[in-house]
């Protein structure tokens, strides 16, 4: 198990619909008055108690009684405050856990059985209070073991024994600061209770979860923001992406991490978001992902289109520049787009599933609609200008090369998805290029090589080379 890496997943929804309530058997819009005075008496009966809710003494005969207290209170707003407010105030939790440690000593397993319900129940009040302290250091690995012992059960999962033995932590950049460090460790066990530990939830218990969500949402903020502020760990990791010297497996490592610290950024607040990929590209990840783009291994390549599709998701604007900044600086052949035309049109994959990816961020990438237009110049002229100069006579290379004769020259199956392919995104350019495709389609003698694959055997290419002409 990666540091960090795997670590981001988006929390559940926490909307709840009319459907929803209605599904149950209750419509929200009856009884309403009945439900205000409920809750009126509620409010009055706070007023008058100032103690507050008392609770039963911490100890082994009383768990039964604690875990019945616990389950009444869950139903009402109200009863689920008072009682969060006591559990909080009177450190209860940790009395909880001491007895936990008792009934394992004496396998007492009512005892457990009842700590699992007393626990379940708690965060099902959802407090941010209580959740400090049943995920601290101190306390989170017992709360697990709590959990073990679900009644339901015949016998006890080991959750413990999987996080302790079996999910080893690996880092893949060393990380200089220990608090960083604890709060990985820290949201890899949350996000495993959520996950994994807690029983499969009713609709009205998953949305009472709420908190639990911005708990670790927050600490992912946190990681990925502590981790964008040390220069030196980003600086690290691209020279060891980029190092010769780097081992595969170790290279794989890397660009995961980098995948997946990319797909979390997807989450945060635009704000954040633009502050983390500005850092990124500062750093030189476009360059960085050049290199690794250039690389024999397919994994390490596969994840490296992953995280280029999030940078042309944010800006496509800012991966245009470095493309032809770079065309004015470098060897004709070795651009970045032509890169990625490249890996399309060499996929080894059978059902071309990379193929398609990169033809979506190509497609993206060369899409008028998202170029910028200023006072000084034009993104569209001057991009397309140097598109169709530069790169398009790769992506129309194997098209060109099957239709030398009156039919296509290979036509198995494999062979005519990449054509079908490159005339979808012809198609795209027709639609949306107007002069520049014309004059391509003309000088080049598309149109009549096109023709030549409506004699093919399979009928989606003879269908796909129909609409653009």
């Amino acid at each position: 198990m990666y540091l960090i890496y795997n670590l981001w997943k988006e929390p559940a929804s926490t909307k709840f619909s009319y459907q929803e309530l209605t599904d149950q058997g209750k419509d929200p819009s009856v009884n309403i008055t009945q439900d205000l005075v409920e809750e009126s008496e509620e409010e009055r009966f706070d007023d008058m108690s100032s103690r507050g809710l008392k609770l039963p003494l911490c100890e082994l005969s009383r768990l039964e009684e604690i875990a019945e207290l616990v389950a009444s209170s869950l139903p009402s707003p109200f009863r689920r405050k008072k009682l969060a407010q006591a559990l909080e105030n009177e450190g209860y939790v940790k009395k909880l856990l001491e007895l936990y440690h008792v009934c394992e000593d004496l396998e007492n397993i009512e005892g457990l059985h009842h700590l699992y319900e007393i626990i379940k129940g708690i965060f099902l009040l959802d407090r941010t209070a209580l959740f400090e302290v049943i995920f601290s250091e101190e306390c989170i690995m017992d709360v697990i073991g709590c959990l073990e012992y679900d009644p339901t059960l015949s016998q006890p999962r080991k959750h413990r024994e999987f996080l302790t033995k079996t999910a080893k932590f690996k880092e893949v950049i060393t990380i200089s600061d220990p608090k960083i460090k604890q709060k990985i460790y820290q949201t890899y066990r949350v996000q495993y209770i959520q996950d994994v530990v807690l029983p499969t939830l009713s609709v009205v218990e998953d949305n009472m979860l709420s908190t639990l969500n911005s708990f670790i949402f927050s600490n992912k903020v946190e990681i990925v923001g502590k981790l964008q502020e040390d220069e030196n760990f980003l600086t690290d990791l691209f020279a060891q992406l980029t190092d010769e010297a780097t081992d595969e497996e170790k290279r794989q490592e890397l660009v995961n991490f980098l995948k997946e610290f990319c797909a979390f950024s997807q989450k945060i607040q635009p704000r954040n978001r633009d502050a983390f990929f500005k850092t990124l590209l500062n750093m030189g990840i476009l360059p960085t992902l050049e290199v690794i783009l250039g690389m024999d291994d397919t994994q390490v390549r596969s994840a490296a289109t992953d995280i280029l599709s999030y940078l042309v998701e944010y800006s496509p604007s800012i991966v245009r520049e470095f493309v032809m900044q770079e065309a004015q600086q470098n060897n004709d052949d070795i651009l970045l787009i032509k890169l990625i035309i490249e890996h399309m049109i060499c996929d080894t994959d059978p059902e071309l599933g990379g193929a398609v990816q990169l033809m979506g961020l190509l497609q993206t990438l060369v899409d008028p609609e998202n170029m910028l237009t200023t006072a000084n110049k034009t993104e569209k002229t001057e991009f397309l200008g140097f598109f169709y100069k530069h790169c398009m006579h790769v992506l129309t290379a194997p098209l060109l090369a099957n239709t030398t004769e009156d039919k296509p020259s290979k036509d198995d199956f494999q062979t005519a998805q990449l054509p079908a392919h490159v005339l979808e995104l012809l198609t795209f350019c027709v639609e949306h290029h107007t002069c520049h495709i014309k004059n391509y389609i003309i000088n080049k003698d598309i149109l009549r090589r096109v023709l030549v694959l409506m004699a093919s055997k399979h009928a989606f290419l003879a269908l796909c080379a129909m609409p653009p002409f």
